[in-house]
C-alpha cells in the first residue's frame, strides 16, 4: 500500500536510504532533513512494514523534483518503485506543476514512466544545492531526466 510517510516512519526510511547511500548511489538524508521535509515522502507498506520510500519535492512555481526513491532490497522489482514514483507524478499533477525531474544512475527505470534524458544544464541551478553535499560533486555521473505534466 502506498500512502503518505508519517514522522513514525523516518527511522526506516533512513535505514533504506542508507542501504543505497553507503554504496554511493543516493545522497544520503539527516534525520532532521527527512522529518523537516516528511509531508514530501511516501512510503509502501507491505504486512505492516515500510519497506520503500521516495519524495516529491516543489522546486519552483511549475518543476517538482522526485528524490530519495528507495525500496528495501529484498523488496527490489516487484514494482514498488514505480507505485512510489507514481503516487508523485499523480501529486505533482494535483499541485499543478508543469515538469518533473530526477537525478539518477538509473535513468531506464524513469524512461519506462515517460521521462526524458536531459541535459542536467537545462534544469535551474537552484537544484544543485543539494549536490553540494554529495561526495562525487562535481564530477557528478548521475543523469537528469524530466517528466512533462499535462493536467
Amino acid at each position: 500500500m502506498i500512502r503518505k510517510a508519517r514522522v513514525n516512519d523516518v527511522v526506516v526510511m533512513k535505514q533504506i536510504i542508507n542501504t543505497y547511500s553507503k554504496e554511493e548511489l543516493m545522497l544520503a538524508r539527516s534525520l532532521s532533513e527527512m522529518y523537516e521535509n516528511i509531508r514530501d515522502y511516501y512510503v509502501c507498506e507491505i504486512d505492516g512494514e515500510v519497506v520503500g520510500c521516495c519524495a516529491l519535492h516543489v522546486v519552483w512555481e511549475d518543476l517538482a523534483e522526485i528524490l530519495a526513491l528507495a525500496v528495501n532490497p529484498v523488496c527490489a522489482r516487484k514494482g514498488i518503485g514505480t507505485k512510489l514514483v507514481t503516487s508523485c507524478l499523480e501529486d505533482a499533477k494535483h499541485l499543478g506543476m508543469k515538469e518533473v525531474f530526477a537525478l539518477t544512475y538509473v535513468p531506464g527505470f524513469f524512461e519506462t514512466l515517460d521521462f526524458k534524458v536531459v541535459d542536467k544544464n537545462t534544469l535551474p541551478r537552484k537544484i544543485w544545492s543539494g549536490c553540494l553535499r554529495c561526495p562525487k560533486f562535481p564530477d557528478c555521473n548521475e543523469v537528469a531526466v524530466l517528466k512533462s505534466i499535462h493536467s
